[in-house]
């Protein structure tokens, strides 16, 4: 008998990230699940709802509360997992140009009701945990606190390195420079993320940033012409794009931005958001000297959106074992990153993380 799922979502339409998760756990876009997705809450729902169709197709009730599809089924036979997707809707921004999904009302309302009725099961939350750091810090306190196994983050670390390579040459790595694209905020986080699982297979445990500097347009070339990041990893992570050869994004991106991440053992880290000129996540690497490795991120690049397949699995692996597949702290850790990134565009200065301490060993799945 599979085990069974209930998912809160925010909104669900085409390609969305409810869709592309979601569905895969109904049966859909050729995927075969192993669990059995029982209850639905969806806040929004638009023109373009895929939700009723799909509910009305596969006989999955649509709930009306959170705690309605948590306690689907309790006592008798109460669920196995949740999945939250905050992610997508009718939300409002902040000056700081992040978008206020309602994530920790989410989790807060989830694990309320897990607590009513006496489930502890595995959630999976979609993306970075808020945007308010203590709002994180909250998230991840509780869930802690509760031994409840939970996975969070983005789908692209998972992907596959093209050209793949030794994964031993990152521990000697003093440099990661990652080339995103999209919205500052919302494929700024992919990017992060995908910084965070290069730069904590460095030597020894993650020991955690001291601070973020984000720099935007003009500023950002003005300090390439002053040294003060590395251009030439810039560009060997983007000569894995063919028509970006001999292009430089100085000239044809619009609006970039750089986060600059400075950890407290020395390392540098780099995420460049450019948008409307790179296509994809790719990344350089560098030890001491002149040695360095460059790969990018396979992502599915058209629906079905194969990176999704692998997140997919990997959700459903916690919820059927326990097990996520990454520290809870990485996840913070980045949360934290484009959180501070983001003020710091706003504030136009570097900002310090040494009291927001998050130190973990990549080792270890769950602690």
């Amino acid at each position: 008998m599979k085990k069974r799922v209930a998912a809160v979502i925010t909104q669900y339409w085409l390609n969305s990230h409810a869709d592309v998760i979601i569905s895969r756990l109904l049966g859909e876009l050729g995927y075969e699940p192993q669990v059995e997705l029982v209850a639905m809450y969806v806040e929004q729902v638009t023109d373009r709802d895929l939700s009723h169709e799909l509910s009305a197709k596969h006989g999955v009730p649509i709930c009306a509360t959170i705690e309605e599809a948590v306690a689907w089924g309790a006592p008798e036979r109460k669920i196995d997992g949740i999945v939250v997707i905050g992610e997508h809707g009718d939300y409002p921004w902040n000056e700081k140009q992040q978008h206020l999904y309602p994530r920790l009302r989410f989790m807060q309302e989830t694990l309320a009701a897990m607590e009513c009725h006496g489930i502890r099961v595995p959630i999976f939350l979609d993306k970075h945990f808020s945007y308010d750091n203590g709002d994180a810090r909250w998230i991840y306190e509780r869930v802690k606190s509760r031994g409840i196994p939970f996975m969070a983050g983005s789908s692209i670390p998972y992907t596959d390195y093209v050209p793949d390579f030794d994964r031993s040459f990152l521990q000697g790595g003093r440099t990661f420079f990652v080339v995103s694209h999209g919205g500052h905020e919302s494929y700024g986080f992919h990017g992060l993320e995908v910084l965070q699982v290069l730069a904590e297979q460095r030597r020894g445990a993650e020991t955690g940033v001291a601070s973020v500097h984000a720099l935007a347009g003009d500023e950002m070339w003005q300090a390439m012409d002053r040294a003060e990041w590395p251009e030439a990893l810039m560009m060997n992570a983007l000569a894995l794009e063919p028509e970006l050869s001999g292009r430089h994004p100085r000239y044809e991106c619009p609006n970039p931005a750089l986060f600059v991440v400075a950890y407290k053992d020395g390392t540098m880290g780099y995420v460049a958001q450019l948008d409307k000129f790179a296509t994809r996540w790719s990344f350089a690497v560098q030890e001491h000297g002149d040695a360095y490795i460059a790969a990018y991120c396979n992502t599915g690049q058209e629906r079905p959106y194969s990176h999704f397949t692998r997140l997919t699995e990997l959700i459903e692996e916690m919820i059927l074992y326990g097990t996520p597949p990454c520290p809870i702290e990485r996840n913070l850790l980045t949360t934290y990153l484009i959180n501070t990134a983001m003020e710091s565009l706003y504030q136009g200065r570097p900002l310090s993380l040494d009291e927001l301490g998050v130190a973990y060993d990549p080792r270890e799945s769950y602690s």
